[in-house]
């Protein structure tokens, strides 16, 4: 099946992986003064996948003179390490934009008592704790400055009331933050929007329904000049025909979404430089990097290997991919 995006050859060494650690997320910014910079998500191997990262999740910054890396670890950034404060214990999910002069990082937090019980139990209690922070920076390298309080939480009594996660931050071209993100339904995962005129906000949602009704997570969210475009996570495949691989919408308002054409935007399936080609057991989170013309010149995902889904997997890392440049 035809995809949106076609790869070139890739390194084994693309990307940002540790040793001991389970590697999420990634979310790529182009240095102006020298080189890249990619926030990723990491936790100790010590933990379960699923529940180490609601427990001990923190965001990190690493860095490569190259798009693809790759990356070397460089900083923790979050959580706070406060148990006090909201994001004091977890932080997850980084998004990274430039608004402007300033540079926002979008992310998922929460905080609880005690050590914490290693357990599903333990994990399923806290995880409706989770909330929407941003942090922000004059330079994509940092210092950041987290905001004391959560930019967007759960909403009683609505569709979204179990919880808001995986942000996806996109500034329209009159300047306003368009923040897209995910929450779980009887229906299945959907993807509601709230609106912000600057990055502090207040966010307020502009419609009191999900605006993708598809089972589907870990949207990336850009504006072309013209229309906004989403790559997210198919859960079931039944949009683009692979599981866990990347569907592709379009939508003129940013509130009325349509499958684009064609509907597949990548493949878990990736081809090495040296010939051998393999499908990878996830391929989830997406993030492109666009150079100074506007267009993409590389995705990264959180990849995995041992099994379908972040259920299952045994190893973690960041994958860089470049886009082949059509024509």
């Amino acid at each position: 099946m035809e995809c949106r995006f076609s790869f070139e050859p890739l390194r084994r060494e693309n990307g940002f992986q540790m040793d001991h650690y389970w590697v999420w997320c990634g979310s790529p910014v182009a240095d102006p003064v020298c080189g890249y910079h990619l926030y990723a998500s990491r936790w100790s191997m010590d933990y379960p996948m699923y529940i180490g990262y609601l427990l001990h999740s923190e965001i990190v910054r690493a860095y490569s003179p190259v798009m693809e890396g790759p990356f070397t670890y460089c900083e923790t950034v979050l959580p706070t390490g406060n148990s006090a404060d909201w994001n004091g214990r977890m932080a997850h999910n980084p998004r990274v934009i430039q608004y402007g002069n300033r540079w926002l990082l979008y992310y998922i937090g929460l905080s609880y008592s005690g050590e914490g019980e290693v357990t599903k139990s333990f994990a399923d209690r806290i995880y409706g704790r989770i909330r929407i922070g941003l942090a922000e920076a004059d330079s994509p390298a940092g210092p950041w400055r987290s905001l004391p309080e959560p930019i967007l939480n759960p909403l009683p009594g609505s569709w979204d009331a179990a919880v808001v996660t995986n942000p996806a931050p996109c500034v329209t071209p009159d300047k306003r933050i368009f923040l897209y993100y995910r929450s779980n339904t009887p229906q299945g995962l959907r993807i509601g929007l709230a609106v912000a005129d600057t990055p502090e906000g207040p966010y307020r949602r502009v419609v009191d329904h999900p605006v993708l009704n598809f089972h589907v997570e870990d949207p990336f969210v850009w504006h072309d000049g013209e229309k906004f475009l989403m790559i997210a996570k198919d859960v079931s495949g039944t949009l683009c025909g692979e599981r866990i691989a990347g569907a592709y919408f379009e939508s003129r308002n940013g509130i009325d979404w349509k499958v684009g054409v064609p509907p597949k935007a990548y493949s878990r399936t990736v081809r090495y430089a040296d010939g051998h080609e393999e499908t990878l057991g996830c391929l989830e989170r997406p993030s492109l990097l666009f150079d100074e013309r506007g267009h993409a010149v590389c995705l990264y995902g959180a990849v995995g290997r041992g099994g379908v889904s972040f259920h299952h997997i045994t190893q973690s890392w960041n994958l860089a991919l470049p886009i082949r440049e059509e024509g």
